[in-house]
């Protein structure tokens, strides 16, 4: 509903109200009839609020003159592009894992794009919904070789270690649950960030750090004069999706956040970059030009956004794989027989057709 439209109800209430036609009670449940969507609330805003990790390699990055990049940044971008037209459109939230959820309920962001996994609890019982996986990801864990630790090591080796990772997470709840599995006895030192888990672990205070494989991937490749770093199990120990969060009941924003995902997956797929976006052959691709607003833009005008938002997606921000390949093929992550290749390729990234 527009912003007139709800002024207009709010008027005739009070009209109501005046006349002895109703109460404030009355009021007070029209108000909260017509509240506006996301999508209102972010159109008359004038940008996109994103919700972002304080610090994750490759992800979730901020320059010295503020400026942010990474995987999750760039789908926080995408989101913008989508609904203004202008990738620039957005204001960045940094969040701790234990201030996520409850940020994103307040409604001080309104989508949550940070190494967050969906799980049964969180998608059932904190009023979240979540979106297409982005990155496949799974729990390992970091230790030194020097201490005996090696790529080859298993969950049994932190037998009477320290290890450290974030409070309240997944990742502290798998690590207690898979330790206690193969019999092992760990100190478990949590803290609210995972930086200070690994400072903590370069201080010597933790001799195993654990997090999602990416992260700690990451984090090696930053800190490589540490060169001794070993990553291990080589098969994670919990299977960790990662993708945007939204609240729950708003249709319309999971489907434009939703349909952003997809937007970046089947231009991939039918090979339609930053680069030849615009001279693609559309005829010969009607499911691009329907997604594009080359031939048809009536979907994207029933969601609410221009017919060509996911051609400025793409134009703007690029494919899926130039988004993966941008931000984490330096770390040496690579889609390439890991779960986030095609799916036609052994891997699970996939879309739905765009009809």
């Amino acid at each position: 509903m527009s912003k007139k439209a709800i002024v207009s109800l709010l008027v005739l209430s009070m009209i109501a109200v005046a006349c002895g036609g109703t109460d404030d009670a009355a009021v007070e449940e029209v108000v909260e009839e017509v509240a506006m969507t996301t999508l209102e609330e972010v159109q008359a805003r004038g940008f996109l609020k994103c919700g972002v990790s304080t610090g994750a390699t490759g992800f979730t990055e901020v320059a010295d003159d503020g400026s942010y990049s990474g995987f999750d940044v760039d789908y926080c971008y995408a989101v913008a592009a989508a609904v203004f037209g202008d990738y620039s459109k957005v204001e960045f939230k940094q969040l701790t894992a234990a201030e996520r959820f409850t940020a994103l309920s307040a409604g001080e962001i309104d989508v949550l794009i940070r190494n967050t996994t969906w799980t049964q609890s969180r998608d059932t019982e904190l009023g979240n919904d979540f979106g297409p996986t982005t990155y496949y990801d799974g729990q390992q864990l970091m230790g030194r070789k020097s201490d005996g630790l090696s790529d080859s090591s298993t969950l049994a080796d932190v037998d009477g270690l320290r290890v450290c990772t974030n409070a309240g997470t997944t990742t502290e709840k798998n690590i207690t649950e898979g330790a206690g599995l193969v019999g092992a006895t760990i100190e478990l030192v949590t803290v609210e960030a995972f930086s200070e888990a690994i400072d903590k672990f370069i201080a010597g205070e933790c001799d195993i750090v654990t997090t999602d494989g990416s992260g700690l991937v990451g984090r090696r490749a930053v800190n490589d004069a540490l060169n001794d770093w070993a990553i291990f199990p080589a098969s994670p120990i919990s299977k960790e999706p990662l993708g945007p969060t939204y609240r729950s009941n708003d249709s319309q924003w999971a489907d434009i956040v939703n349909w952003t995902v997809y937007a970046t997956i089947i231009a991939d797929e039918y090979g339609v970059t930053r680069a030849n976006i615009d001279s693609f052959d559309y005829d010969a691709a009607p499911e691009m030009g329907r997604l594009f607003g080359k031939n048809d833009g009536e979907l994207q005008t029933k969601m609410g956004l221009s017919a060509d938002a996911y051609y400025n997606v793409v134009k703007q921000i690029g494919n899926y794989d130039e988004i993966f390949s941008r931000n984490l093929n330096p770390l040496g992550l690579y889609r390439e027989g890991s779960y986030n290749d095609y799916w036609n390729n052994g891997g699970l990234v996939y879309a739905p057709p765009a009809r």
